[in-house]
């Protein structure tokens, strides 16, 4: 007797990854008696047991399959890995070229950026997008009555690092190439009234400014873990939902980035809008899921994986 095999493979992409199922075989369309045991052959109409006949039993056609919806990917290519508001950029994870912003422009020359809020000098620099972030949050910081803000620093150059870093030495500088001024997503943040960590502004950034997706980089109680002694001035983006995340969990970016990675996904609700995270490791060209319809973005994190943070609809 002859034995018919169904199989069914479904291949899904995640995460770069092939995932192949095999179903179970059928059962047997004519199973073997057991022994002693006679399972008659009827052709036509079968007969009863009390010599009439009965209608021939029919067997009703299987529905057609639904095909299985497949969920959009994209790839992505090794050097994601080091681009994206997500970056770690310490003494051991430098700054890659292709990680720098784009948008990087001078402050003064653009009035536009500049309202309620002082600039130390006319040589700050900043990305575009992440000014017009912070200009946002001064002008929320001011309806609160806090309006006393001052940028100190923003991007630098790897040659302007590198001078920092030989005038003020290992203590207070980080080496060219290993200081998030690198990237155009931090900025010193000052007040004219007093230092941060006693002014009005300190205080109202340190409780709001995960609002705009801006952290405190380099807190009090987390200086082990960054290895960078407390700056009140110093913040960083990462934009949201990333921020609210790190402020309600008390993570600084690498615990941040280490929580990713083990849970590997994560759905967190900020303002209303629900968020779904996803943490992928890159190896080379990797393929990665992506909605199908609404807003996401892509980030590395300067140390072997990508994040993708989507907006769930």
């Amino acid at each position: 007797m002859k034995k018919r095999a169904i199989g069914l493979a479904i291949a899904a992409l995640i995460g770069g990854y092939a995932l192949v199922r095999q179903l179970p075989q059928a059962a047997e369309a004519n199973p073997v008696p057991a022994p002693g045991i006679e399972i008659p052959r009827e052709t036509g109409a079968a007969k009863a047991e009390n010599g009439r006949t009965r209608p021939k039993e029919t067997v009703p056609e299987a529905e057609p399959a639904v095909p299985e919806e497949t969920t959009p990917t994209i790839e992505i290519a090794e050097d994601q890995v080091y681009r994206g508001s997500l970056i770690l950029v310490d003494q051991d994870h430098p700054v890659r070229p292709e990680a720098v912003v784009t948008d990087v422009v001078k402050l003064y020359g653009n009035k536009e950026l500049v309202r309620g809020y002082g600039l130390l000098d006319g040589s700050i620099r900043l990305s575009r997008s992440i000014a017009e972030k912070f200009l946002a949050m001064t002008a929320a910081a001011k309806r609160d009555g806090v309006s006393h803000f001052l940028i100190s620093s923003g991007y630098r150059t790897e040659d302007e690092q590198e001078e920092l870093f030989r005038e003020m030495g290992a203590d207070s500088a980080m080496p060219a190439g290993h200081s998030e001024h690198n990237l155009g997503l931090s900025l010193d943040i000052g007040s004219t009234e007093s230092e941060m960590s006693r002014a009005p502004e300190g205080k109202w950034l340190s409780d709001n400014a995960w609002k705009y997706g801006f952290i405190l980089r380099y807190p009090k109680d987390k200086t082990e873990i960054t290895g960078i002694k407390f700056e009140p001035w110093h913040f960083r983006y990462v934009g949201l939902p990333h921020s609210a995340i790190m402020k309600k969990r008390n993570l600084a970016l690498e615990e941040y980035l280490e929580f990713l990675k083990e849970k590997k996904v994560f759905s967190a609700k900020v303002n209303g809008v629900q968020y779904r995270i996803s943490y992928y490791p890159v190896e080379g060209k990797t393929t990665v899921p992506v909605p199908e319809s609404g807003e996401y973005e892509i980030s590395g994190d300067n140390i072997g994986g990508a994040i993708v943070t989507a907006v769930v609809e």
